[in-house]
C-alpha cells in the first residue's frame, strides 16, 4: 500500500490496484505532462480555435507560475496569492493547460482522453491534500479550507493577496516550475507550426 492511501479504508483486489494507481502522484504528472506534447505533436488545428486555446492554456501556465512562487511543500500552509483563491491553484493551472490543448488541438479525442485524466486522477489528488494539509497544519488548514474552494474560485478579490510576496526562488529552485513553463510553451510553438496559414 502506498503512502498516500495508508490512513484509507483496506481494499483488496483490482480495487485496491486501481486505487493505487489514481493515488500515484507520479503517474499522474507524467501522464499529464506527456498529454500535453501529444495533443501538441497529433494535432489538425483550425486557426480560431487554435489561438482561442492558446491563450487558454496560457492563461494556466501564468496560474501554475504563479501559484508555484507562493508554495513552500509541507513546509509552510500558503494561503496569498492564488491561494486565497483557490486551495489548488496548480491543479486549476493544469486543467486550463489542458483544455486549451484541447481546443488547440483541433480534434474530438483530446477532450475525451482529457475527461478521463482528470476524472481518474484529480480527485483523489486533492482528497490526499486536504487529508495531508489537515494533518499537518491542523486548526490553520481548517480556517482557511473553510471558505477557500477546491478549483474554482467564488471570489476574485483577497486582502490575503498582500501577506506575502511571490518568490522567483520558490518557483525556480523549490518547484522547477519553469521547466514546465519552457516546455509548455514549446508545445504551444509546434502547434502553430501545425497550422493551415502557416504550412502554406
Amino acid at each position: 500500500m502506498g503512502n498516500r492511501t495508508v490512513d484509507l479504508p483496506k481494499v483488496k483486489g483490482i480495487k485496491h490496484f486501481i486505487r493505487e494507481i489514481r493515488y500515484h502522484e507520479f503517474s499522474r504528472q507524467a501522464i499529464g505532462i506527456l498529454l500535453v506534447g501529444v495533443f501538441a505533436w497529433v494535432a489538425t488545428p483550425k486557426p480560431a480555435l487554435f489561438w482561442f486555446g492558446a491563450v487558454i492554456s496560457t492563461f494556466g501556465i501564468l496560474i501554475r507560475l504563479y501559484a508555484s512562487g507562493f508554495v513552500i511543500k509541507n513546509k509552510q500552509l500558503a494561503t496569498s496569492g492564488p491561494y486565497s483563491f483557490v486551495r489548488h491553484p496548480l491543479y486549476t493551472g493544469n486543467i486550463l493547460m489542458l483544455t486549451g490543448f484541447c481546443l488547440a488541438n483541433g480534434q474530438l479525442w483530446p477532450w475525451l482522453v482529457s475527461v478521463f485524466f482528470l476524472w481518474f486522477w484529480y480527485p483523489p489528488a486533492i482528497s490526499y491534500e486536504d487529508r495531508k494539509l489537515e494533518r499537518i497544519f491542523g486548526e490553520a488548514w481548517l480556517d482557511w479550507s473553510e471558505n477557500t474552494p477546491a478549483l474554482l474560485p467564488t471570489k476574485f478579490f483577497s486582502k490575503a493577496l498582500d501577506n506575502e510576496q511571490w518568490s522567483l526562488n520558490r518557483c525556480l529552485i523549490g518547484n522547477w516550475e519553469p521547466i514546465i513553463v519552457v516546455y509548455s510553451i514549446f508545445c504551444l510553438w509546434w502547434l502553430w507550426r501545425q497550422l493551415p496559414s502557416f504550412i502554406n
